[in-house]
């Protein structure tokens, strides 16, 4: 709970910042690319978030890595390596997400089936949910091969299950 406290407060500062430059989704789009930069390998991943390595060296290394960025995201990333809360970035940006989301009156929804929907489907899902809703969703979807079948929503705090793994949940809590 403290870790989303933050890092909902780094996101709003830097949510600010882009706003008041006017270049908010610019900022979302680099900060996703450090994201999937960081996460997609699993050694720059253990690098970032590493306190055994040095700061200014971190600092150094991924500011020349991303000299063409957008500099509210780039010294985002630099100022979370100097305050030591890398471990936070993702996080971070995900909550700058909710806020960009939210400010064009969007709505998350993550959509997590047992095996990618074909585009047809996820459209019609998330079209009879705006009208059920009367709301625009971003929409996020996952794959989860645990869940068997069936579908799992997440619309901001509520959570729609309709997948099999839920149902064998269910059905085991009934019968203890």
């Amino acid at each position: 709970m403290p870790n989303e406290t933050v890092s909902r407060r780094y996101a709003a500062a830097v949510y600010q910042l882009a706003q008041e430059q006017n270049v908010v989704e610019a900022v979302r789009a680099d900060l996703a690319t450090f994201v999937k930069s960081i996460d997609g390998d699993s050694q720059v991943s253990r690098f970032f978030r590493s306190p055994v390595v040095d700061r200014t060296t971190k600092e150094r290394i991924f500011a020349d890595a991303f000299k063409s960025a957008n500099p509210i995201a780039l010294h985002t990333v630099l100022l979370l390596i100097r305050k030591r809360r890398e471990a936070l970035f993702t996080q971070i940006v995900a909550e700058y997400g909710k806020l960009v989301a939210s400010a064009s009156g969007r709505a998350p929804l993550t959509v997590t089936s047992a095996r990618e929907l074909p585009q047809a489907e996820l459209d019609e899902l998330v079209a009879r949910l705006s009208r059920l809703y009367k709301t625009q969703f971003t929409v996020e979807q996952r794959v989860d091969p645990a869940l068997i079948g069936g579908v799992r929503l997440m619309m901001g705090d509520r959570r729609v299950d309709g997948t099999v793994s839920g149902a064998l949940d269910d059905l085991a809590r009934s019968l203890v």
